[in-house]
């Protein structure tokens, strides 16, 4: 049986000419892109390929890796549009009321009163907290903002979050 894989980043660009790649993140762990770490390149159909970060370092919204034995801009020019993933082994325990991205994807989202408001969709982190967004199945996507006085129960296990919406949250 193959282990499964999670995404934690997409290149979108290389990054001047000596094999960096810029890396838009889908992660909010800030030690998956340390110097040592493995991640796994995905590109389309091929299998798995597994890479070693050699260097890391952050501009504006982007990391910037460079991974061992890739040191020119045509080594990496076939990982444009590639995602990098970890695998299964490399998560860690959470602590209590923290989940990583593939749990809460695709939860559906309920509110105290047992109304349906959508499937959750992706998560942004624009700043202090996480903002869960909700596909509804008509109408505009919903903006969850992840705090204790929206959110109020969080199952994995059934894929379902329970929220109290805030004035104006289902307008």
């Amino acid at each position: 049986m193959q282990e499964r894989l999670f995404t934690v980043g997409k290149i979108i660009n290389t990054h001047g000419i000596k094999g960096e790649v810029k890396v838009l993140r889908i992660t909010d762990f800030e030690d998956r892109f340390q110097i040592g770490n493995t991640l796994f390149v995905i590109k389309d159909n091929h299998p798995p390929f597994q890479v070693t970060i050699a260097n890391h370092r952050v501009l504006k919204d982007f990391d910037l890796l460079q991974f061992e034995g890739f040191h020119n801009i045509n080594d990496i020019l076939p990982f444009k549009g590639c995602e990098l993933k970890i695998s299964e082994s490399q998560l860690t325990e959470l602590e209590e009321n923290e989940y990583y991205y593939h749990e809460i994807i695709g939860c559906s989202v309920v509110t105290e009163a047992g109304e349906e408001i959508g499937t959750i969709k992706e998560i942004l982190s624009p700043g202090a907290n996480d903002v869960w967004v909700a596909k509804r199945k008509q109408g505009k996507d919903v903006l969850i903002p992840y705090i204790k006085e929206v959110v109020l129960h969080v199952d994995v296990a059934k894929k379902k979050v329970t929220i109290r919406p805030m004035e104006g949250l289902l307008d």
